[in-house]
């Protein structure tokens, strides 16, 4: 898809211009999102990369008249204004500067630069389609701010739904399979992760499962008994969990025959509890909550920054190519006496520059970590559904500087991205996601077939 410039144009009837120097065949369709209209076109005297629309043709196209620069592509006699690119969320207020509420500031930072990159957004719900005139009443953001704007279906689908009950919803997914398999949009991110879902599917290839450290569902306390010999130290995790939620640091203690368990409280106040049995732990700390949602993870022995144990988290996105690339690569230290190093919990984001200072080593961990992220990312492609194309791990280094895998996130929190000095990399991240999406609209277009076999 070639960037381009567009002018809308006070000009009767379904009139296109194009530029002289078009090499493909004169244009007799012009198609914007999943609206297409046949035009009446000419070749323009210049020879830059500028095309002229009718205003009636943009209207009944549903573009906004706004639109100054655009992606095209030709196939066949028909041309392709894009990508329109959908959003879809929940979460929607009345408020008309916060139209989806607190994340409404996350969403606009992500159109900000739509005009400038060429490319046109739509952020809307289940509730926000007319499935009769095959068009979305959603939120548009620009210079002066929020618009509630009509435009037709869009060329992809950005899954931003915020939690796995949105997910869930009956209406959601009736939504979601009339859109992928009816209109054929190529829906990238959907659904949300499951801790030990990943890890079984990782299993399965030979290049990553190395990464892995040893992870069960919850069986049994006879399986606990055996990890705690053997590691020192294991965490109990919901297989469903966010941001730390819910996540149980076990020790056992040879000289006092006892066990203890290190965790937040719904207060978030730290904790340390100490048990004669695993049975009375687990009596008193998990009575009201499924253990059969519960997974058992090895312990690692992570490196340290001033005597706090270090995690990482690293984003990985597609790129305009449709490769895997590391986005962005951040430090987590451990607050004091927290099972995690969630920000949450008391935890803190530093570079790589911070903890590591020496460069020599600075280079070797994160060319690791940069491979151990890309091969974790193939490898989540090739074994889970859906097109995936963006991925938030957190990874741990041990002590002889072995990766391992703790979690891996389809919708990555963005928390890292209040240090100073990582501020950049959140915008290459959004900067990437365009980029696939103009991608995935290229691909749609001229090879369904690969997309949709």
């Amino acid at each position: 898809m070639k960037l381009c410039t567009l002018k809308i144009v006070d000009q009767e009837g379904f009139s296109l211009g194009y530029p002289k120097n078009w090499s493909q065949s004169k244009p007799v369709k012009v198609s914007f999102g999943g609206a297409t209209e046949e035009v009446q076109s000419a070749p323009l005297t210049t020879a830059d990369h500028t095309f002229l629309l009718s205003k009636p043709l943009a209207e009944k196209l549903y573009m906004p008249l706004t639109i100054r620069r655009i992606h095209v592509i030709q196939k066949d006699n028909t041309l392709y204004f894009g990508p329109l690119i959908g959003i879809i969320t929940s979460g929607f207020t009345s408020i008309k500067t916060k139209p989806i509420g607190d994340r409404s500031s996350f969403f606009s930072r992500i159109m900000r630069f739509q005009a400038k990159q060429g490319v046109v957004f739509i952020v809307f719900g289940k509730d926000h389609i007319n499935w009769d005139e095959g068009t979305i009443k959603g939120f548009s953001y620009n210079e002066q701010g929020w618009e509630q704007v009509t435009v037709p279906f869009p060329n992809v689908i950005y899954d931003r739904l915020p939690n796995r009950k949105m997910e869930g919803e009956e209406k959601f997914r009736i939504v979601k399979k009339k859109l992928q398999d009816e209109y054929l949009i190529p829906w990238f991110n959907p659904g949300f992760f499951n801790k030990l879902d990943v890890f079984e599917r990782i299993e399965q290839d030979n290049d990553a499962q190395r990464y892995l450290p040893e992870t069960h569902a919850f069986t049994s306390f006879d399986v606990i008994e055996r990890m705690l010999s053997k590691y020192g130290h294991v965490y109990v995790k919901p297989q469903n969990g966010s941001l730390g939620s819910g996540i149980h640091q076990l020790f056992y203690d040879r000289d006092s025959d006892s066990y203890y368990c290190r965790f937040k409280d719904k207060e978030g106040n730290k904790r340390l509890r100490k048990y004669q049995t695993l049975e009375s732990l687990f009596n008193n700390l998990f009575k009201n909550k499924s253990l059969k949602n519960m997974m058992i993870q090895q312990g690692i022995a992570l490196m340290k920054y001033n005597h706090h144990p270090v995690d990482f988290r690293v984003h990985t996105n597609k790129d305009e190519a449709g490769n895997w690339t590391v986005s962005a690569i951040a430090a987590k230290v451990a607050g004091t006496g927290s099972p995690t190093t969630h920000i949450k919990y008391g935890g803190e984001v530093k570079t790589l520059e911070e903890i590591f200072p020496d460069t020599k080593q600075r280079k070797k961990i994160e060319d690791q970590i940069t491979e151990a992220s890309l091969i974790l990312s193939r490898a989540l492609e090739k074994n889970m559904e859906g097109i995936i194309a963006e991925i938030g791990f957190d990874l741990g280094v041990d002590q002889q500087e072995q990766i391992w895998l703790f979690e891996a996130n389809s919708k990555p929190g963005r928390s890292i991205f209040i240090h100073p000095d990582l501020k950049g990399f959140e915008h290459l991240t959004r900067k990437l996601m365009l980029s696939y999406a103009i991608y995935l609209t290229k691909m749609s277009i001229l090879s369904p077939e690969e997309l949709f076999s």
